[in-house]
Formats: structure tokens, C-alpha cells, sequence
């Protein structure tokens, strides 16, 4: 038997249809039926009905689906123990962090961590936050590094991904200034003169937090531009094209050189902390030596 045949089968008891099937599988129809056929030949029964309307299972086929299923999850599980036992005496880190903190957090961040310990290699993955999720959530990284607001929560288990706090950031509304050094816009604007507003999409962490928050509530407001990127929205933020809540993190600079001023009181402010999350299925002597040194500094930071 091919492990292909597995996920094949897996494939067509989820799209129902052949065509469907093959496609999220990346083969030809042809290919794929045969495919399908020589695991029923392997097994010795039909797992599927073939039918006009697609392709539903068999019983024998119900039966075999949850087996598949663990099958695959144990034969990835030792994939990556197998991996992990294979890469311990390199101990490369594999981090994936959301572009907003990859750019500026990250590398202070890791050059204090060389300063007090050495962890061997890394491998930085910088992706928007539901990229990241689905990066951490294979198993393909250690770690995650993103923003967190506990109204909008990530899409992790505690059990299986736990976190610690390692910063914190604030969502300010920026806007360009005007010719006199102020805001250019003004929040909360008026329903005759909404704000053009610069929004993060659905991809975004920072999206997530923001609508999570519901502090836009108050506000009149216009949808100008969407990105998942705040660099993005910070250059249009910066060229007068609209406001955009952006982390003091990235915009400390453009505030310094008052390239971008506040839009907005402190009232619209949104605190939000730097977290990050641990696979515990994803795990080599480097990850585990710099989950008990950060846990060490948390617990040391609460006493005190």
C-alpha cells in the first residue's frame, strides 16, 4: 500500500466527487480513480459508491475512514519525533512570527537572548497571523511569535500550545499631520465627515484584535484601504492617504520624526501584548531550553 492511496481516500470522503477530489489533491482524474481502485484492491472491498451525484462511502468505507485518519496522524507524529531525534545536535529553532513583529521586535528580541544564552540556530518563518496559525497548527515550527489581546484569541488549545508573555505594544490611531503639525484627521469623526480609515484584513492578527476590541463602535468611519500588512498601512497612513491603528512597535520612529501624529485621545488606544506559543508536538533540546529559560524570566519577573 501507497501512502498517497491514504490521503487519496481521504480526499474523496471529504469533497464527495472525484473531480473535486483531484484537484485538492493536485493529480488527474484518471490518475486518482486508479488510484482509489487499487486500495479497494489492496483492502479487498469498495469503499466508495460511485453514483451520478458523486461518491459516498461504503460501511466497510466508514469503517476504514477514522483508522486513515489515526494512521496518518501516527505516521506524521513519528515523522516528526523522528525529525525531531535527527536535528537535536544542530538544535535549529524554527519561529514563526507575523510580519507587523518579524521586521522590528524580532531581531532585538533575539540579540538580548544570544546576550544572556546560546540556542544554535534559527529559522525565522514571517507570515500574516492565519499563515502562521497553519504553519504552528502541521507542526512545521516550535514556536509562534505574535501580538495578543485576550478578546481575540488565537486558534490554539492551551494544552497543546502554551504561551508566554515576552512584551507589550499598543494599537495607536496615526494619521499623517497637516501643513500646521496636526492630525490631519480626527477621531471620532462626524456621520457628515466620516474618517477614511486603513484596515487590516481578515488574515491579520491585528484585524482580529481590533474587531475583537469593538473600540471602532464610537467612531464615524470610512473604509479606504485593506491589508494584512502594517507596514502597508503605515506608508499609506504616512502618505495622507487615511488613520490606521498601528503598534508603537513600528511606528515609534515615524512618531519621533513626526511623520505620523496621533488621530485620535488615549480613549482609543487598544494595549495588546507580544506572546509566544509553543508547539508541544514540535519539540528538539533547543526549543525546550528556551521555553525553560523564558518561563524561568516570567516567573522571576511576576515575584518581582
Amino acid at each position: 500500500m501507497e501512502l498517497d492511496w491514504l490521503k487519496d481516500f481521504l480526499a474523496l470522503a471529504e469533497q464527495k466527487t472525484f473531480s473535486r477530489a483531484a484537484d485538492t489533491r493536485h493529480v488527474s482524474q484518471p490518475a486518482f480513480s486508479r488510484r482509489i481502485r487499487a486500495l479497494e484492491d489492496w483492502i479487498g472491498t469498495s469503499l466508495f459508491v460511485r453514483g451520478a451525484q458523486g461518491a459516498t462511502l461504503t460501511p466497510a468505507g466508514a469503517h476504514f475512514r477514522p483508522a486513515a485518519q489515526e494512521l496518518m496522524r501516527d505516521l506524521e507524529r513519528a515523522r516528526r519525533d523522528t525529525q525531531a531525534i535527527g536535528t537535536r545536535d544542530t538544535a535549529t529553532l524554527s519561529i514563526a512570527a507575523t510580519h507587523a513583529l518579524s521586521f522590528t521586535f524580532f531581531p532585538h528580541w533575539v540579540r538580548q537572548l544570544m546576550q544572556q544564552q546560546a540556542f544554535g540556530g534559527l529559522n525565522l518563518v514571517s507570515d500574516s497571523m492565519q499563515a502562521c496559525e497553519a504553519i504552528m497548527l502541521s507542526g512545521d515550527v516550535h514556536f509562534l511569535l505574535c501580538h495578543y489581546h485576550p478578546d481575540a484569541r488565537a486558534r490554539f488549545e492551551a494544552e497543546r500550545f502554551p504561551s508566554v508573555r515576552i512584551g507589550g505594544d499598543v494599537l495607536v490611531p496615526l494619521c499623517a499631520p497637516d501643513p500646521d503639525g496636526q492630525a490631519k484627521w480626527s477621531l471620532p469623526g462626524t456621520s457628515n465627515m466620516p474618517v477614511p480609515y486603513l484596515a487590516y484584513s481578515q488574515a491579520s492578527g491585528l484585524g482580529r484584535i481590533l474587531a475583537a476590541c469593538q473600540r471602532r463602535e464610537h467612531t464615524h468611519t470610512v473604509t479606504a484601504l485593506t491589508s494584512h500588512l502594517a507596514a502597508t498601512l503605515m506608508t499609506m497612513a504616512r502618505n495622507g492617504h487615511g488613520i490606521a491603528w498601528l503598534p508603537q512597535t513600528i511606528a515609534s520612529e515615524d512618531l519621533a520624526r513626526r511623520h505620523l501624529v496621533r488621530a485620535g485621545p488615549e480613549q482609543f488606544d487598544i494595549p495588546i501584548e507580544i506572546r509566544l506559543f509553543r508547539s508541544l508536538e514540535c519539540r528538539n533540546r533547543a526549543a525546550d531550553e528556551l521555553w525553560d529559560h523564558l518561563t524561568d524570566q516570567s516567573r522571576l519577573a511576576q515575584v518581582s
